[in-house]
């Protein structure tokens, strides 16, 4: 299983957010889900360690489990390319409120939306309906 589909189970995610801070035993991580049971959380780590998103080391009779930060590596990656757009986003936002905000302090008329760029008219839409409908009896 890919790192996206293992963060896709909420489960999987608390128990992401709980390895966060430090490793815990898995009957650590069990106590903390208590409408599952055991065997369920364990499902849940196993394909968090088949992921690669979390590590095991045996300690005696328990199992701890840690965060393994090179599998969330895929994750970053995505998640940085849509920070990126949506930076350019909000900095070509930033700009154009920039721009409307000079125009209004110095008495000008902000900017209007390009009439071409708006809704459709109601004629024109009938206009269009209308010749579909025409299109549609010649066939």
């Amino acid at each position: 299983m890919d790192a996206f589909a293992a963060v896709a189970d909420p489960t999987r995610r608390g128990v992401l957010r709980l390895l966060r801070d430090r490793e815990r035993a898995a009957g650590d991580l069990a106590v903390a889900f208590p409408a599952l049971s055991q065997p369920a959380v364990s499902r849940h780590l196993r394909v968090l360690r088949e992921a690669g998103l979390v590590t095991v080391r045996i300690d005696e009779q328990r199992r701890l489990y840690s965060l393994r930060p090179e599998g969330l590596v895929e994750i970053e990656s995505w998640l940085t390319s849509l920070r990126t757009f949506w930076s350019q986003g909000l900095d070509a936002l930033e700009r154009h409120l920039d721009v409307q905000t000079a125009a209004k302090a110095a008495g000008e008329e902000p900017a209007k939306r390009d009439s071409k760029r708006s809704k459709p008219s109601k004629s024109r839409l009938a206009k269009s309906a209308h010749a579909q409908r025409k299109e549609g009896k010649r066939r």
